[in-house]
C-alpha cells in the first residue's frame, strides 16, 4: 500500500501544478496584465506560456502513469467507482484540449509577429485554458469527493 500511497502523492501533486497554474493564470494572471500595454502583455504571455506549457508537457505523462499505477493496484477500471471512471475520462478530455492548445493556436501565436494574429491566437488560448480549468476543478472536486 506504500506504493499506492507515493503514486497518489505524486498524481495529486501534478494535478494541482496543472490546475493551480491554469486558475493562476486565468482568475490573476490575465487581469493584472491588462494594467500594461499590448506590447508588453505580448512579451509577458510569450514567457508564461513557455514556462507553463513546459511544466504541463511533463505533468500529463506523470498524471497518467501514476493514474495508470493506483488503477492496476486497484485491480483495474472495474474494481473502482464510477466517479473514478470520471476523473480518467475528464483527464482524458484535459489532455486532449492541452495538445489541441499546444498545437493549435499555441503554435500559431508562437509563429507569427502578426499582432492582430497573436492577439486572435491568445483568444482561443484563453477560451480553452478556460475550459480545462473548468474540466480540471471537477476533477478535483470529484476526487476530493470520493477521498480515499
Amino acid at each position: 500500500m506504500m506504493i499506492y500511497t507515493a503514486l497518489k502523492a505524486l498524481h495529486v501533486l501534478f494535478a494541482v501544478l496543472w490546475v493551480g497554474g491554469m486558475f493562476f493564470a486565468y482568475v490573476i494572471l490575465r487581469p493584472s496584465l491588462t494594467a500594461i500595454e499590448p506590447a508588453g502583455r505580448m512579451l509577458v504571455h510569450t514567457q508564461v506560456f513557455r514556462r507553463f506549457f513546459l511544466v504541463v508537457w511533463h505533468a500529463i505523462p506523470l498524471l497518467l502513469l501514476t493514474g495508470a499505477g493506483m488503477l492496476y493496484l486497484l485491480g483495474g477500471m472495474a474494481n473502482v467507482p464510477w466517479p473514478v471512471h470520471a476523473m480518467v475520462g475528464l483527464g482524458l478530455l484535459m489532455s486532449a484540449v492541452f495538445l489541441a492548445i499546444f498545437f493549435g493556436p499555441y503554435r500559431q501565436f508562437r509563429r507569427t509577429t502578426n499582432r492582430e494574429r497573436m492577439a486572435s491566437a491568445m483568444n482561443a488560448i484563453r477560451r480553452l485554458i478556460g475550459l480545462n480549468l473548468i474540466l480540471g476543478l471537477v476533477a478535483v472536486i470529484i476526487g476530493a469527493l470520493i477521498g480515499g
